[in-house]
């Protein structure tokens, strides 16, 4: 089953990897960010490797967000994103596992599990 793992963060603090760029991330001996950063690079090499990873994209910063709506035939475009929150979508995993417990797992080995938030997702399939 195909899940969609949407990575939080803080648009003050914007950038990638996320946790990086956070207070206590900041705050981190450089061993530590060093770690959390491998740890993200033999993630994302093991779920390649294991055929469970279909793709991980980062997003740009919500500032670069462009709201499009349709009323009544007439197309609105607007700046920022669509809701006004502390944490905004920074990234995306999309996986195909066997299990949604695998997809739990796999989300709470995203370093900004630690941070901020993974929402796990599942990818609704059609009828």
């Amino acid at each position: 089953m195909k899940y969609l793992l949407m990575i939080h963060s803080n648009p003050i603090t914007w950038g990638h990897p996320s946790f990086l760029h956070t207070e206590a991330g900041k705050a981190l001996p450089k061993k530590a960010r060093e770690a959390l950063t491998a740890q993200l690079e033999n993630l994302l090499k093991d779920l390649d490797n294991s055929g469970e990873l279909i793709t991980a994209l980062p997003l740009d910063p919500p500032a670069k967000t462009r709201v499009v709506r349709v009323r009544e035939g007439v197309r609105a475009t607007t700046d920022g994103p669509y809701s006004e929150a502390k944490e905004q979508l920074a990234g995306v995993f999309l996986i195909d596992v066997e299990t949604p417990e695998r997809a739990e797992e796999i989300a709470a080995t995203i370093p900004e599990a630690a941070f901020y938030a993974v929402e796990v997702r599942p990818v609704a399939t059609p009828d």
